[in-house]
């Protein structure tokens, strides 16, 4: 009778590390199968939805890469690669390698010079020419071989942030980040807590931190201090924008970008903070930073 007393509570201990351990484990999402970009849409300033233009995004050795040997010259050739779902509470990781040289007609701020879109609008609701979505970018840099260039930088398109209890209207804003040189593999990732804060890390130390995603502060570069949203392919929807000036950014889509310098991307990874947090749910994970108890499952 002790025996068998003794099994049955010994089993309560194991289940109960087990319950433990599973609410504890993460369960990062691939965002991208290796194969085929079935779970992304493509959008080019001034071409229609999922037309890949000059076959500028492939997918090659489990790699999003994004080419331009199909090309003459960049011709303002701007494009996202939209995954399919928006997030808000999030961790997203991945690694990144600039190769190669920049087409020709790329602007001179665009060699080795990427990144991905946070918060952003869907490819759908583009201006037909638009170049960029409005939405909160993760800049990646790579270095040019002599002078320190910082990556893992914050830029703004139609958006901007909060530093220091300030609102910070400035198109980009620089990390503190080491200097990447030539095409070697970085890694990164940026935590996104709905509208309250954004970190970016770049080989797991943290770089940049800011609060408000909001939108406002123009398009791109404000001219002498005004909020400029007539430029970059704007033009269908710069009432719709400006009108939600202040507005916070709790949640968007993730995007690809290309602006004229190849760059490859794998391990495109995320780790979604919204879950379920009642520790009694089978898929209640102790990480879980937002709230959503409608998805507990019992």
């Amino acid at each position: 009778m002790k025996r068998a007393a003794f099994l049955v509570m010994l089993c309560l201990v194991w289940n109960g590390c087990d319950t433990q351990s599973n609410s504890d484990q993460e369960e990062w999402i691939s965002l991208f199968n290796g194969n085929d970009l079935s779970d992304w849409t493509i959008k080019f300033a001034n071409q229609d939805l999922n037309v890949n233009h000059r076959n500028t995004f492939r997918v090659q050795d489990s790699m999003i890469r994004i080419a331009y040997d199909e090309y003459d010259t960049f011709d303002n050739a701007y494009a996202h690669l939209y995954y399919k779902k928006p997030y808000s509470y999030y961790k997203l990781r991945f690694d990144y390698r600039f190769t190669g040289q920049q087409v020709n007609g790329g602007e001179d701020w665009n060699v080795r010079n990427s990144g991905i879109m946070l918060h952003s609008q869907s490819a759908e609701s583009n201006d037909y020419g638009q170049f960029f979505p409005v939405s909160i970018e993760i800049q990646l840099l790579g270095g040019l071989g002599v002078e320190d260039r910082t990556t893992g930088n914050v830029c703004t398109p139609g958006t901007a942030l909060v530093r220091n209890g300030t609102v910070d209207y400035r198109h980009c804003i620089s990390s503190r980040s080491k200097t990447y040189h030539g095409d070697q593999w970085v890694s990164a990732e940026v935590v996104v807590l709905g509208g309250e804060s954004i970190a970016h890390l770049i080989e797991n130390d943290t770089v940049l931190k800011y609060q408000l995603p909001q939108i406002g502060g123009g398009f791109t570069q404000p001219k002498m201090g005004e909020k400029d949203w007539t430029s970059r392919g704007i033009e269908e929807s710069i009432e719709h924008w400006t009108a939600k000036a202040g507005e916070i950014l709790t949640e968007g889509y993730i995007a690809l970008q290309a602006e004229s310098h190849p760059i490859d991307f794998k391990n495109i990874e995320l780790l979604d903070l919204c879950g379920c947090k009642d520790p009694k749910a089978k898929n209640y994970k102790s990480y879980f930073v937002k709230a959503d108890n409608a998805q507990c499952l019992y």
